[in-house]
């Protein structure tokens, strides 16, 4: 008998069932669907996600365990590994993408901050490859005997949450993604020296954003006003207003542009940004920069732990759902987290998820922290515990 309500369904509650409803009649993805509907499928994929699922038969073993809670838990009814794989092959990729990016929006509305106070938006843009083995994935060449693909990707950096993706073939180079990015007027936008495209960046300078990128040794630049004192506490060695030099540098940017030297203390390592921002300190032009690492370890952290290094379809439809999957149970987490006032991180959240999923626990209850103080004094202990903060 069903008593309450699983702690995966309730999860599904923070997702508009209605929005992907809408999506899926949009693409005809459940037309002549008798069971096994689209929004199953993303249940399915979801939960596979959640409990550290490695491939589709585990994924489709883990269904059919709970098949008397399928019903309950979203799944409608337990997928076999052909009806699975077949609607990851088959079901528009489109429908779980738009998905994807509504949750997003969402996310991004409940989780507003304004760390730096630049009045915009602050974004990292930068690609994580995914290696493919070629035989398998043959649509994905990368080089002669290797396959992979790009993921390249927009990450707000004060909500931390990835806003914009933008999948490709690995052997896509990455200033080409520049041109996709959908920049908004005021925001700053991060980059690393592989974007190094200054034709690219002179059109966010066109259209009123802002970027920070780090600079190359070579990178040929006339200062026309410059500061060299600064506090050594600071780190910074030298802010320049100027414009680059070298004729085609100067036709591809012909604007002023500003450059700053930066010692990072720990690394004794020098680096050198530029930047269209002329008014902010510089100071805060590496400390934009330093805060792009976060969507470093967002990468590390989404092949490690929404199982996207392994994939469970062969083609490139089945990878696009399942990178979108896997985004929107991670963007799902960011909005249980805020909506909930969860104290516990989005990756404690989810390594708790991941053995709860089928349990009848209240969420507030599961990511409750235990009250350790309570906890010495039902042992009769007034020592301090391993556990103590």
């Amino acid at each position: 008998m069903h008593k309450g309500k699983y702690v995966f369904s309730q999860l599904l509650d923070f997702l508009d069932r209605n929005d992907f409803n809408y999506l899926s009649r949009k693409y005809g993805g459940d037309k002549y669907v008798k069971q096994f509907t689209c929004y199953n499928q993303l249940c399915v994929l979801m939960f596979g996600q959640l409990s550290n699922r490695e491939s589709l038969r585990d994924v489709v073993l883990a269904t059919q365990a709970h098949a008397s809670k399928a019903y309950h838990l979203g799944f409608g009814k337990h997928a076999a590994k052909s009806t699975l794989a077949d609607a990851n092959t088959k079901r528009d990729y489109r429908i779980f993408e738009e998905f994807a990016y509504k949750v997003i929006a969402e996310a991004q509305r409940c989780r507003i901050v304004d760390i730096f106070k630049l009045n915009g938006n602050v974004y990292a843009f930068d690609s994580t490859t995914v290696d493919l083995c070629l035989s398998t994935f043959e649509w994905a060449l990368f080089r002669k005997k290797k396959g992979g693909i790009k993921m390249h990707t927009l990450y707000d950096l004060e909500t931390q949450i990835p806003t914009f993706f933008h999948i490709t073939p690995a052997r896509v180079h990455d200033t080409k993604a520049m041109d996709v990015i959908p920049y908004e007027e005021n925001s700053f936008y991060i980059f690393d020296r592989g974007y190094n495209d200054f034709r690219r960046l002179h059109n966010i300078e066109s259209i009123g954003a802002y970027f920070v990128i780090r600079g190359k040794t070579n990178n040929d630049f006339k200062p026309m006003k410059w500061k060299r004192r600064f506090p050594p506490e600071s780190g910074i060695l030298s802010d320049a207003v100027g414009y680059m030099a070298g004729q085609l540098t100067m036709e591809k940017y012909p604007d002023k542009i500003r450059r700053v030297i930066y010692l990072d203390k720990e690394s004794k390592k020098k680096f050198i940004f530029f930047t269209n921002a002329l008014t902010i300190s510089p100071v805060m032009v590496a400390e934009l920069y330093h805060n792009r690492w976060q969507i470093e370890l967002f990468f590390k952290w989404i092949k490690q732990h929404l199982k996207i290094k392994k994939f469970w379809g062969t083609s490139e439809n089945a990878v696009r759902i399942q990178i979108y999957s896997a985004i929107i149970a991670y963007c799902m987490m960011a909005i249980v987290q805020k909506k909930m006032n969860i104290e516990r991180s989005i990756y404690e959240m989810l390594q708790i998820v991941s053995i709860s999923l089928t349990d009848t626990t209240n969420l507030k209850d599961l990511f409750a922290k235990p009250n350790y103080n309570i906890v010495n004094e039902l042992d009769g202990s007034t020592e301090p515990s391993l556990f103590d903060c």
